[in-house]
């Protein structure tokens, strides 16, 4: 039923598709060292939530620990993704950029483990589940972020990009609210507990700064240097604008709690630390030792 749905709003592009290839083997069907590790990198938070729950580690509500964990890898792993691409870019690595693919399916794949669990929290009983996805607004977002995913997921292939032209970038550049939905729908979840909530929204403030940034700049270190302060800024503000709209509690002693260093450093500082590691690693990656070519023999 799903199928026919999803072929029916996206059909398959015409034209011959591309031998399928798995996520560790490269454009040609070869082995690849690199993406065989990112691969096994990003199954391995689902791996360990797996182990848990078989070791019956997961606590008296097993459902909603999994859940919540694989809630938190979804937004993580999809902020990689968006992440992907300045990285690649400032770095000049056209492997990084080559994994933009591998990022973006697997955030997909643990946005849709994430409802799967929030099914099985809920035994499965999947009216009531779409009763509370269309009745609850915090659901509401997440599921309309999810939905914006798939659309994504399923146009990501090399036929799509063809077919679509110019318009598959302006499609794919919904990634960015959808991340924005995804980051939404975590302080909505968080409630109070906003600490990495305010992280992701300060990372994600980065990667709309460095998007913002003429062309020209975007790999000029003065420019990366300055995005730091500007994230951290970006970070208190947001997080001042949660207490004030949504909460009861003083937004202004927070705001100044947030910009003082003294009381240790919060979320909003650590996303602008954040932001000065790309330019310490542009540094480094540009330090590192480089290999040199084998002498032509004549």
């Amino acid at each position: 039923m799903m199928t026919a749905v999803f072929r029916t709003a996206f059909p398959r592009p015409a034209g011959r598709p591309r031998p399928f290839t798995w996520p560790w083997e490269d454009r040609a069907g070869r082995l690849s060292v690199l993406r065989a590790a990112v691969f096994a990198l990003l199954l391995a938070p689902a791996a360990w939530v797996a182990a848990e729950a078989a070791l019956g580690l997961l606590g008296p509500e097993p459902w909603k620990a999994a859940l919540r964990e694989i809630g938190l890898w979804s937004i993580r792993i999809l902020l990689l993704t968006l992440a992907v691409t300045p990285i690649g870019r400032i770095l000049a690595e056209p492997r990084i950029l080559a994994l933009r693919r591998l990022f973006g399916l697997t955030a997909l794949a643990y946005a849709g483990l994430h409802l799967a669990l929030y099914a099985g929290h809920e035994n499965f009983r999947l009216l009531a589940v779409a009763s509370e996805i269309v009745l609850r607004f915090y659901l509401a977002i997440g599921c309309v972020a999810l939905l914006g995913l798939v659309a994504l997921g399923w146009t990501s292939t090399d036929g799509w990009v063809r077919a679509l032209g110019p318009r598959w970038k302006r499609l794919h550049a919904l990634a960015f609210p959808i991340a924005a939905l995804g980051v939404f729908h975590f302080f909505l979840q968080s409630k109070s507990q906003l600490w990495e909530a305010v992280l992701a929204a300060g990372l994600l403030a980065w990667l709309l700064l460095w998007r913002a940034l003429p062309m020209d700049w975007r790999m000029r270190w003065p420019a990366l240097l300055a995005l730091a302060p500007a994230t951290a800024l970006a970070a208190a503000g947001i997080e001042y604008a949660w207490y004030a709209l949504a909460t009861n509690l003083p937004a202004g002693r927070i705001l100044a709690a947030n910009l003082d260093i003294a009381f240790g450093l919060r979320p909003a500082v650590w996303a602008g630390v954040a932001a000065l590691g790309v330019p310490a690693l542009a540094l480094l990656w540009r330090l590192r030792p480089q290999r040199r070519a084998a002498p032509v023999r004549a």
